[in-house]
């Protein structure tokens, strides 16, 4: 063995592997110098079994007859006990961890989490119920065994007694993936159904990390079923069939389908991409597991204690007393609020909302909900922007400050109108931005074909040599021609159409709108133009609205084409004379008549 013993237990299981490289997961399963044959019935599992022990002997490898377990129905394995069944933990070992007695020191709770780490996918909320035990370890923490040390260590000593059975994941059977975020922690419940209804696969739960905890509920609920989906990976890409999500939170099944994403939802769709699977939304009430594994108490114990003392301390520098018992009072009145209050006051949980212990004030995402109340809104408000220790800030700041600790219906707008028309802002602060520009509106027309607009409709496929469509509409009577040309487009080419076209049938215009394409700015269109004494008009620069009758006429004349074309769409050119008829015989919506009845 290179490098000598340290490589002796992966250069054996690399053996192993090779020896039994056909009958690895088809009827064997080996780690190490433990191998399990399994097998549908008695009369594969004799010939499976002479199978092993004969590639055994072919390769001078022995074992021994002590340790050796035939024709069992349910085998110790690893740690687990493997049955027909599921898995579930060895006896033996949950024994252990029941008479394990209380750590003294930091090297012993690490040896028990250790030990209890390796059944965590047995427990309901593992990570919630060792996170005072687990906070023990930091660096700076002394070692303090407390009550509530005591506690958790308890309750999962005795969660192993209670453990239930995991069911085998069957490929072809129906599965669920069942997920649910709380404001610090993330709970997944992997299910598979079959006759006898559902079954749990695999529980795991998280908790979010710092940068996580800043994220809104939506990306939150979204990022459960990512981190989930990546935590069962290998079992869900395996299903010959759909899986369902199940979520709490109603939006969400839209998300694969949203057009508009920020960067991170983006990389998460591109991830979910890979799993064939829907997302259904189930009430909140109904997920009392996924629930369990995400909001537990003492995911941050210490939280509630200075979230009490923080809140009542910004109550009182905002609103007075009886401000807060009107407040009280009010939310309590609130028909909006009310059903959520008496549910809460019965010890129902709510997804979202809770009540605070002291004041009895009602919190959405543990800020203040304030009442339909505009008096109380705006003393809230003014405390937030007017006064000198807030200092007129604009309207993103004031609505974050205010975001810190209270909550209303209708909150942004609230506050961006209030700020938009304060009257101190609008004086004192200074102007950021450049000036605008001095409105130029488009002279009116005082007759047909005097004011003409013109655009072209390029990079199209070939059509007898033709690329692009010049499209030119009058502005008085809304008519409009549709002429074909050649991909290559010089001032030249384009003065002869327009005399072909448009001049030679309705005499000169007064004035032309164009873009700035090199064509129209060219000096031989500059010259011809004032030969002509025609007036030259040029949109501003990425303002298509400048010109938008002849953006929207193109986007008729496209809309139509995609109508009528081949499958090859080489005969476009066919079709422009009757676009042209269909849209100059068409009522136009500014006139209320047709251009040919504006004009004939």
């Amino acid at each position: 063995m290179q490098f000598g013993l340290t490589n002796a237990p992966a250069s054996f299981q690399n053996l192993v592997s090779d020896i039994f490289a056909d009958f690895l997961d088809v009827f064997v399963v080996v780690y190490l110098d433990d191998i399990m044959v399994f097998s549908s019935s008695e009369e594969e599992h004799v010939k499976h079994v002479a199978s092993v022990l004969q590639r055994l002997r072919d390769n001078n490898l022995f074992a021994k007859a002590s340790k050796c377990v035939f024709h069992a129905s349910s085998v110790e394995y690893l740690g687990y006990v493997v049955s027909s069944d599921g898995l579930k933990m060895d006896s033996l070992k949950t024994q252990q961890i029941l008479n394990w007695p209380q750590p003294k020191n930091i090297k012993a709770l690490q040896s028990f989490l250790g030990f209890a780490n390796f059944y965590c996918r047995f427990i309901k909320h593992y990570s919630k119920k060792i996170t005072s035990l687990t906070s023990l370890l930091k660096k700076d923490c002394p070692f303090i065994f407390n009550e509530e040390a005591l506690s958790q260590f308890q309750s999962l000593k005795e969660d192993f007694t209670t453990a239930p059975i995991l069911s085998h994941f069957n490929p072809s059977l129906p599965t669920v993936v069942e997920t649910d975020a709380s404001d610090y922690a993330l709970g997944a419940i992997l299910s598979q159904v079959n006759d006898s209804g559902k079954h749990p696969i695999a529980f795991d739960s998280c908790k979010l990390l710092p940068a996580e905890l800043n994220y809104e509920i939506h990306d939150k609920e979204l990022l459960g079923i990512v981190w989930a989906l990546k935590r069962w990976r290998a079992f869900l890409l395996s299903l010959s069939n759909s899986f369902e999500v199940l979520t709490d939170h109603s939006s969400l099944q839209y998300f694969m389908s949203s057009k508009v994403l920020t960067h991170c939802q983006a990389r998460w769709a591109e991830f979910l991409s890979e799993f064939h699977f829907t997302i259904t939304y189930r009430p909140g009430r109904l997920a009392t597991l996924t629930d369990a594994l995400s909001r537990q108490d003492d995911v941050y114990p210490e939280r509630g204690v200075d979230f009490i003392r923080k809140n009542a301390q910004n109550l009182h520098q905002v609103i007075k007393q009886d401000g807060i018992d009107k407040i009280q009072k009010e939310v309590w009145q609130d028909k909006d609020y009310k059903e959520i209050l008496k549910q809460l006051a019965r010890g129902e949980s709510i997804s979202d909302y809770s009540l605070e212990p002291q004041a009895k004030l009602l919190l959405f995402k543990d800020r203040v909900v304030i009442p339909s109340n505009e008096e109380l809104q705006l003393n809230i408000l003014q405390k937030r922007h007017d006064k000198p220790l807030a200092g007129h800030p604009g309207q993103e700041k004031t609505l974050k400050v205010i975001k810190r600790d209270f909550y209303w219906a209708g909150m942004n707008q609230f506050i961006k109108d209030y700020v938009s028309s304060c009257q101190k802002c609008s004086r004192n602060k200074k102007i950021h931005h450049k000036k605008f520009g001095l409105l130029k509106p488009l002279q009116i027309p005082s007759g047909p074909w005097n004011f003409l607009l013109m655009d072209f409709i390029t990079q199209l496929p070939l059509s007898k040599n033709f690329a692009s469509i010049l499209v030119v509409v009058d502005r008085f009577s809304k008519m409009a021609i549709f002429i074909p040309t050649y991909g290559t487009i010089t001032a030249l080419y384009l003065a002869q159409i327009l005399i072909s076209y448009v001049f030679s049938n309705h005499g000169l215009p007064v004035s032309i709108v164009s873009d700035k394409g090199s064509v129209f700015v060219s000096s031989f269109w500059t010259q011809l133009f004032q030969k002509l004494k025609i007036s030259r008009d040029l949109s501003t620069v990425f303002h298509p609205e400048t010109d938008g009758q002849t953006e929207r006429v193109n986007h008729i004349l496209e809309q139509y084409l995609w109508m009528y074309v081949s499958y090859h769409q080489d005969d476009w050119h066919t079709w422009l004379p009757l676009a042209e008829f269909a849209y100059n015989n068409a009522e136009h919506s500014s006139t209320k008549q047709s251009p040919f009845f504006t004009i004939y």
